[in-house]
């Protein structure tokens, strides 16, 4: 089950970020989607879900928000490595 939310924006906005406006709804949900995932709010396959796509394309997308696939400290960096 899903519900829904509206999120009202102007019209010409689309227009001004050179986007149709369904091509700039689906930024906005992949957007969203991504914050959420940087937070650690949701997973990468929660995000996935949200942003409508699936979790690989969600996955190698993120470097277009400046977002990490992995954020690992350089502690968890090193043990990963030495465990590897």
């Amino acid at each position: 089950m899903y519900h829904q939310f509206n999120i009202n924006y102007p019209e010409m906005l689309p227009d001004a970020l050179q986007l149709t406006p369904m091509q700039f709804e689906a930024d906005a949900k992949m957007a969203m989607a991504v914050k959420l995932f940087e937070m650690n709010k949701l997973s990468s396959g929660m995000a996935a879900r949200l942003a409508g796509v699936d979790r690989i394309f969600f996955l190698l997308n993120l470097h277009r928000y400046g977002v990490n696939m992995i954020d690992l400290d350089n502690d968890e960096l090193e043990s990963d490595l030495k465990n590897a």
